[in-house]
């Protein structure tokens, strides 16, 4: 019993370490604050955005994340701020964060627009063993194991962008925190991710346009991981297409443009994986994205893709 304990643990040190990670999200391209601080104020509007994600459905003690950020441009959109709050529940271990940015942009003369940001921020992490099932109830190590720590974070981004295509590189944690000071040296630190984004708009027709997206995810001693996204856009209005994720999930999105200042968007997708799909009926994601646009500017001439 004390070896099966002592291999529970250390799982929950593992799952840790990976709830305080940045999450993957089907919708990344449009809600690129949550990875990159630089994205800050890139809407030139007062934006709000809310994303739900249901991971794994019907596995107990699946992933369950919600984010919600919100950003504005600063001085004549020169700089831009925003805050972003996420709360990431993986079976028994709960990670709250709160995170703000800060951005600051150059624009070229020949087009195009260069942010740089920064973020910093806290995240709260409670876990505990006392929601597992054992054999033994009356085991001491499962009841007393429970943890409520305070870790700092802090972030950099780089983001570029014209009107019709972006390149963004940033790693929006990079102090590796301890999380158990106990465990064997690996297992409970903090990996430092780094995100590669790209996109670009196409026009394949006066109502038709095509929008393939790319994320690239690195982290140390795990293998390269890549979301390629393929939209089909309608009159500016209503958005499809489909999503691959490299060893892990293939899958479709959906879109809709209100007025131009409101989308609201979904997504599922399928672990393609053999193990993974025995045990799963998917994942869902729900986002809700508005601009707020001045009185004065009843809906914005020219969209923003990105």
């Amino acid at each position: 019993m004390k070896k099966l304990i002592t291999c529970l643990v250390l799982l929950m040190n593992l799952v840790i370490a990976n709830a305080q990670q940045d999450a993957m999200y089907t919708h990344y391209s449009f809600n690129m604050l949550a990875i990159n601080p630089a994205y800050a104020g890139s809407r030139e509007v007062l934006t709000l955005t809310a994303l739900h994600r249901s991971q794994w459905v019907g596995f107990e003690g699946a992933p369950v994340t919600d984010n919600f950020t919100i950003h504005a441009p600063l001085f004549k959109h020169k700089m831009g701020i925003g805050l972003s709050a996420l709360n990431d529940k993986i079976g028994p271990v709960n990670n709250t964060s709160f995170n703000a940015s800060y951005a600051y942009k150059i624009k070229f003369k020949i087009g195009g627009q260069l942010s740089m940001g920064i973020n910093g921020g806290i995240n709260l992490l409670q876990a505990n063993l006392i929601g597992l099932t054992a054999t033994n109830y009356s085991d001491v190590t499962i009841a007393n194991n429970t943890r409520n720590q305070l870790t700092p974070n802090f972030g950099v981004g780089f983001y570029f962008t014209r009107k019709k295509y972006f390149l963004g590189l940033s790693s929006p944690k990079l102090i590796k925190n301890k999380i158990d000071p106990t465990a064997p040296s690996g297992l409970s630190l903090e990996r430092r991710h780094v995100y590669v984004t790209g996109g670009i708009v196409l026009g394949l027709s006066r109502n038709v346009e095509f929008r393939p997206t790319m994320l690239v995810k690195m982290t140390q001693a795990a293998p390269i991981q890549t979301d390629l996204t393929a939209m089909f856009i309608f009159n500016k209005v209503l958005e499809f297409g489909g999503m691959y994720r490299t060893g892990d999930a293939f899958g479709v999105l959906l879109g809709y443009n209100l007025e131009n200042n409101l989308r609201i968007g979904y997504s599922f997708d399928w672990s393609h994986g053999v193990q993974t799909a025995r045990v799963n009926a998917g994942s869902h994601e729900l986002m809700l994205r508005y601009d707020f646009i001045s009185k004065t500017k009843k809906r914005i001439v020219s969209p923003r893709y990105f």
